[in-house]
C-alpha cells in the first residue's frame, strides 16, 4: 500500500462508517464531489488550508464559515478533525480514497471520458452503453473532461482498459508505423 492511502485510508474508511450509521452515505458521496471541484477550482483555499503558518483554530473556522451550509454535521466534523491533526493538506487525497471505497462497496466502476469537444447527452448515452459491456457492470459512474488537444474522438479508461479513439492517438499510432518502416 502507497504511503499516501496509509495515511488517508484510515480517515476515510471512518468517515464512510460514520455517514453509512447516520444513513447519510449517498448524500456524502456526492458533498465529497463538490468539495473535491472546490478544491480542485480554489488552488489558493488548499494552499492556504496546507499552509503551516495559519493556526488550526483560525483554518476550522474558516472550514466552518465557508462549508456549514453546504455539508452534513459529520462532513464538517472530518474537516475539523483533518485540521486538527495538520492533515487538512490531504483532503483531497483522503475524499479521493473516500470515493474509492465508496465505488469497490458498491462494485461501481469508475470510467474517465476525455474527449477533444463537449459530449450532448445522446453521445453521453451511447458511450455509456459501450463502456458497460466493456467493464462488464451496469454499474458504472462517468467522470467527463474536455481536452481540445485530442482533435476529435476520445480516449476512455475503465481500470487497466485504456481505449483511445482520438484523433491525436491516430496520428501518434500511425507516426509510430511510420518509423517501424525506415
Amino acid at each position: 500500500m502507497p504511503l499516501l492511502n496509509t495515511i488517508t485510508t484510515p480517515y476515510a474508511e471512518a468517515f464512510l462508517q460514520v455517514a453509512s450509521s447516520r444513513k447519510e452515505v449517498d448524500e456524502v458521496v456526492d458533498q465529497a464531489k463538490s468539495v473535491l471541484q472546490i478544491w480542485s477550482d480554489c488552488p489558493e483555499l488548499s494552499e492556504a488550508m496546507a499552509s503551516p503558518v495559519l493556526e488550526v483554530d483560525s483554518k476550522k473556522a474558516a472550514l466552518e464559515r465557508i462549508f456549514e451550509k453546504k455539508l452534513t454535521p459529520s462532513f464538517l466534523n472530518l474537516l475539523k478533525l483533518l485540521a486538527d491533526r495538520q492533515r487538512i493538506g490531504l483532503l483531497d487525497a483522503v475524499l479521493e480514497r473516500m470515493l474509492e471505497l465508496y465505488r469497490e462497496q458498491r462494485n461501481i466502476a469508475l470510467a474517465t471520458v476525455t474527449s477533444a469537444s463537449a459530449l450532448n447527452d445522446a453521445q453521453q448515452a451511447d458511450l455509456l452503453k459501450k463502456i458497460q459491456s466493456i467493464a462488464g457492470t451496469n454499474n458504472l459512474e462517468l467522470n467527463l473532461n474536455v481536452d481540445p488537444s485530442l482533435i476529435g474522438g476520445f480516449v476512455v479508461s475503465v481500470g487497466s482498459k485504456v481505449i483511445d479513439a482520438s484523433l491525436a492517438g491516430q496520428v501518434r499510432r500511425l507516426g509510430l508505423s511510420l518509423a517501424k518502416v525506415s
